[in-house]
């Protein structure tokens, strides 16, 4: 059964100056070599996703930009600034922020503390714009965040990570094992974001939430950028691109 997804919204052209620039990165885990000279942009108010199977290098590639792998070369620009050598801390600072695919949900705290513990800053989401867009975290506000559903995890994990006010949202599979209804409101939340001017770095094997939502997609095998498709392209090259995903 395909998934739905959000309407099609039109492809903004880029900006042009890019608000991401990762230049000739590379990466490794212990002694292999995942990355192999990856070359990618992000501009203002864009949404870009990073297609391709399990393994080849799209998750990687959020970790290297966030500082979390630090067994990199290359260099990676953020607003104009070399953020290649800096700590995890202080890149989230300048406004990057990054929801992995496992959520990070603390269990020990209820899902109103997950969702507090992160300072709000000016130009995040706060507590009412959090409930208005997902009413399900108030109802379980008391709840431990490890009893929560997949669905009601991902929406947390978004949400508790706007509250800083990003330019920039790195998102890993957001729709991995949702149900149809949980993948269609955070497509609505993801456009809605874009139309306040955030731009997001979206890694996603759902081919048709996807590409109802990026205006570019990087195709990734083997730990290489082998394409690029523009959202007017998609049709065209959706069989290209099923074989790149072995769909």
């Amino acid at each position: 059964m395909s998934v739905p997804a959000p309407s099609l919204a039109p492809a903004r052209p880029p900006a042009s100056s890019p608000l991401l620039e990762v230049r000739d990165l590379h990466a490794y885990y212990g002694q292999s070599h995942v990355l192999h000279g990856v070359n990618l942009q992000v501009h203002p108010g864009e949404v870009v996703s990073l297609i391709g199977r399990n393994g080849a290098g799209k998750s990687t590639t959020l970790k290297s930009i966030m500082g979390v792998l630090r067994s990199r070369t290359g260099q990676i620009v953020f607003d104009g600034q070399d953020i290649t050598r800096l700590p995890s801390h202080r890149i989230a600072a300048r406004g990057l922020a990054w929801v992995p695919e496992e959520r990070a949900i603390l269990s020990t705290l209820s899902v109103r503390e997950n969702l507090e513990l992160p300072p709000a800053r000016p130009g995040g989401w706060t507590t009412a714009r959090t409930y208005e867009a997902f009413p399900v975290l108030r109802e379980r506000g008391h709840h431990p965040g490890s009893k929560l559903s997949g669905g009601e995890q991902q929406m947390l994990a978004m949400v508790r990570v706007l509250r800083s006010g990003p330019r920039l949202l790195l998102l890993d599979e957001p729709s991995e094992g949702l149900a149809p209804v949980i993948v269609q409101n955070i497509g609505r939340i993801i456009q809605e974001l874009q139309q306040e001017g955030l731009s997001v770095l979206l890694v996603e094997q759902n081919l048709n939430f996807a590409t109802r939502l990026a205006d570019r997609h990087y195709v990734f095998v083997d730990g290489q950028i082998v394409d690029e498709v523009r959202r007017d392209e998609v049709e065209a090259r959706r069989g290209e691109l099923l074989k790149y995903l072995s769909v």
